[in-house]
């Protein structure tokens, strides 16, 4: 019997979200000490972004990818349907902070262009490869963020 993901993933939201929510708190209060790196998994930061609609402050921690001085975020959201609420804030508010490692940077985000996508998209499946997996899972083309420095 295959596992219905989706269904899955739509139960087990609420409480990703409150696990994400403890891992940016305990990431942040330790200066990256704690939660830069996580065993078994690649690097994460710390985006900020305030809501489209809501203009709430929040933080979430995110894999990323570098590619020169600029840092690239992968919405794939699991292979959700949908994309994450974060990409719908940083296309609202695109002038941001990240935190990677103890490190904090003023950030300036643009959504890949069809050019530079394929390059990116194996940059970050060099990081993780269970992007490739969320992109076969889901019939939407899984945005590519790219974070400048500003």
């Amino acid at each position: 019997m295959a596992i219905d993901y989706l269904s899955w993933a739509d139960r087990g939201w609420p409480l990703l979200r409150r696990l994400m929510g403890g891992h940016a708190k305990i990431y942040r209060a330790t200066h990256g000490l704690i939660g830069y790196r996580v065993p078994g998994a690649p690097a994460m930061l710390l985006l900020d972004h305030v809501g489209a609609k809501s203009g709430k402050h929040r933080t979430t921690p995110l894999v990323f990818a570098r590619d020169g001085d600029s840092v690239i975020l992968i919405a794939s959201k699991g292979g959700y349907p949908k994309n994450p609420a974060w990409f719908h804030n940083l296309k609202a508010h695109p002038d941001t902070t990240i935190q990677i490692g103890s490190k904090r940077m003023n950030v300036h985000a643009h959504v890949a262009k069809p050019e530079e996508r394929e390059r990116l998209w194996r940059l970050a499946v060099d990081v993780y490869g269970g992007y490739e997996d969320y992109r076969r899972r889901t019939e939407r083309e899984i945005p590519l963020i790219v974070l400048e420095p500003r």
